[in-house]
Order: structure tokens, then sequence, then C-alpha cells
């Protein structure tokens, strides 16, 4: 078995993919299928307000059925108490007790709203959640949300939609070092390159949606999305040279002709 194919376990599931994939913004639902499908990826994740909780054939929910692990998450929601509404919901609803947990403290920004997020991770986790909350890339933060029983943390690399990849890769890479479960890189993906720098500052997946939906070729760049994860774990793995201020020759410098 190589490298890249070792296996991440949140909670009591265990996934051979390590990148995620949003569901929304995509041209048709066909589309959004074959990106799956091309992306690798065993879990996505979709808004509660846009799956039908009602369970038609038309449904979101009853279209990844048996494909994927259906991750619903509580995008929209601006207050605890909404969040742990829409959670309770979804899980009757949808049979799952994973919840992707948002909490919006800036409509413009979309930043995550801290004391919201803590104070309904506890009540859900209390409530028998598998609680994953979409957070700051702040290691305080994270590690708050750890401690109170978030089964994975998911900090933003850069704000939602905004293609600008991992902002700080330094956070990330503290807050991945220092963290007690699993850190899903979430937000801010542009291209292959940002998913792979996040896999090599040792994130342990990411989860990313609008650089495939809005792609020019999402299904292309679903395949680009699961190849950068892929090499980008296992350069976390097998490890970096050291960074240095001056060249350093890789043949010898001896037995040379002419010396």
């Amino acid at each position: 078995m190589t490298k890249t194919l070792d296996t991440l376990t949140i909670a009591d599931r265990t996934f051979r993919s390590r990148l995620f994939l949003g569901t929304a913004g995509y041209p048709n639902r066909q589309v959004m299928l074959d990106a799956l499908a091309a992306s690798g990826a065993e879990m996505a994740t979709a808004s509660v307000r846009r799956i039908s909780l009602a369970g038609d054939d038309e449904s979101l929910g009853e279209l990844l059925k048996g494909r994927v692990h259906l991750l619903p998450n509580t995008a929209g929601c601006h207050t605890a108490k909404d969040a742990i509404l829409t959670a309770e919901l979804a899980r009757e609803a949808l049979e799952t007790n994973w919840i992707k947990l948002e909490v919006i403290g800036d409509r413009e920004l979309l930043y995550p709203d801290i004391e919201e997020l803590l104070r309904a991770t506890e009540t859900l986790v209390r409530g028998g959640f598998v609680v994953l909350p979409y957070c700051n890339d702040d290691p305080v933060a994270c590690r708050k949300l750890a401690d109170a029983g978030a089964s994975a943390v998911m900090p933003l690399g850069s704000p939602i939609g905004s293609g600008r990849g991992v902002a700080n890769p330094h956070l990330i890479e503290l807050i991945a070092a220092r963290s007690p479960v699993p850190v899903v890189l979430d937000a801010g993906i542009g291209t292959a390159s940002d998913a792979a720098l996040a896999m090599e500052v040792g994130c342990a997946a990411v989860l990313l949606n609008t650089a495939v939906s809005k792609a020019r070729d999402p299904v292309g760049m679903a395949a680009a999305m699961r190849a950068a994860v892929e090499a980008g774990r296992l350069a976390a793995l097998s490890g970096r040279i050291p960074r240095s201020a001056h060249a350093q020759a890789s043949s010898p410098q001896f037995g040379l002709v002419g010396t």
C-alpha cells in the first residue's frame, strides 16, 4: 500500500479520500455528480436549507444517497440557537448525527462567530452529534473547539469563495501540529496548488466547493484536486528538505575534471 492510500478517521468513520467536496453552484446536477466521481470524494457537504427534508424523489439527499457520506451543514445560521435547531432537523430527516457546524458572525465577510460556534458545539456534542465546526484560522479557537468535543476542526484558508488560497500557511501549520483532532482546511481554495499546500503543512483533509463548481471544467478541476490532495499528503509524509539561505550543490565538489 502506498502512503497516499493511508486512511483518515474522524469519529466513527474511516475515509480513504482526504478530499471532501461541496455540492453548491454547479451548472447542473449531472455535472455535480460527475465532479464527485472524478474527485474520489467519499463525503460531500450540503446546506440543510438546500436539502428537501420531505424526502422528495428529486431531493439532493436522495440523489447522493449511496454515492457519498452526506454531511449536512448549517450554512446561513447566525446564532447558536438557529444552528442547533437546523442540526436537529437534519438529524431527524436525514438520519445522520454528523453536522458541519457554521455560525456566521458577519454577513459580508462570512466569518465565523466563535462565541456562538463554541456554544453550539458544546450543546450539539452533549446531544450526541459528531460536530465539524467551520472556524477561523486561530489556534486558540481551534483548541477550544476540540476541547468542547468537536470531532475535527475546519479552519478557513481565506474567505469563503474568494479563491485566495491559504492566506496564512504558518497559522494552519501551527493548528495542524497542535490539534488533538483532525484539521480539515475549509474555504478559500482556488486551484490545485492551494489544496496541495494545505496538505503539505499538515492538514488531514481539504474541503472545497467553489474552486470546482465554478471552474471552467468542474470535472477536470475535481480530478486535479484529487491528485493535488494525494500529492500534498505524500509530500507531508515524506518530509520536505529544510529551507536554506544559501545554494547547496547536489553534486560533490571534489574529483571534478581539471581539479
